[in-house]
């Protein structure tokens, strides 16, 4: 299997690490049953790409075998803002080669420098990715990635802008979604939950992003009072997609 180097992984401070650390021991809580998580947001730039990473990252050096699925087709960012790049050189072949054109899965797993992390990239964005997202080879890749490890975490385009991320969500045991504080209302957020909802899709939990600390009861009482508690906070000084 080909293998990935993640050059501009960036060391985030101990707190945000902590965050995230919380994030992925309630992940474990959930269950055997739960295995494919998309990661998700109503709007761009809510720092949904940056979640999944660590969570990813995180779980694969806990020791668990775990694969982070590309799926933002439209405009993903993780190659460019983690330079993932061939580790011996050469053209890297990712999600949207993988349903566009006749190759087979693992020519589009990748190994990386995590022992138990794996990656299938998106390096080629696509105009309009959505029959290819209805296709049967998009069911059979998340077939193949949950009998193989035992997270599947999913970078999924936000919900408000396409309609990409409900169906990758009916495909999934359940959706975290990443909500920036003090940016996204209620009422998208509401509207967001209900698109899940209405994709057979269970709301795992909300990470209540870029928050700053000393607020936290603030956004407390105006989120995680509202939908089940679901939230983890992020210092926005030290995190800004």
């Amino acid at each position: 299997m080909n293998r990935l180097k993640l050059e501009t992984m960036p060391e985030i401070p101990y707190a945000l690490q902590e965050a995230i650390n919380r994030l992925r021991v309630n992940v474990s809580f959930l269950g055997n049953e739960i295995k494919k998580i998309m990661i998700v947001s109503a709007l761009p730039n809510e720092g949904k790409s940056f979640v999944t990473m660590q969570l990813w990252k995180q779980m694969a050096e806990s020791g668990t075998p775990t694969i982070l699925l590309d799926a933002d087709l439209r405009k993903s960012v993780l190659q460019e803002k983690y330079g993932i790049a061939a580790e011996q050189g050469g053209d890297i072949r990712g999600t949207s080669h993988y349903l566009s054109q006749k190759l087979s899965i693992e020519e589009v797993i990748y190994h990386t420098e995590l022992e138990c992390g794996d990656l299938i990239p998106n390096i080629d964005n696509v105009i309009n990715p959505s029959m290819l997202l209805e296709s049967e080879r998009f069911e059979q890749l998340l077939k193949y990635v949950e009998e193989h490890y035992r997270y599947v975490f999913i970078d999924a385009p936000p919900l408000e802008m396409v309609g990409d991320g409900e169906k990758i969500g009916s495909l999934c045991d359940g959706a975290i979604l990443v909500v920036r504080g003090q940016a996204t209302s209620k009422k998208i957020v509401k509207n967001s939950i209900r698109q899940l909802q209405r994709a057979g899709c269970p709301l795992l939990g909300v990470v209540l992003n870029r928050v700053e600390v000393s607020k936290g009861k603030y956004y407390y009482k105006k989120y995680g009072g509202k939908y089940g508690g679901y939230n983890y906070y992020a210092d926005p000084y030290y995190y800004k997609e």
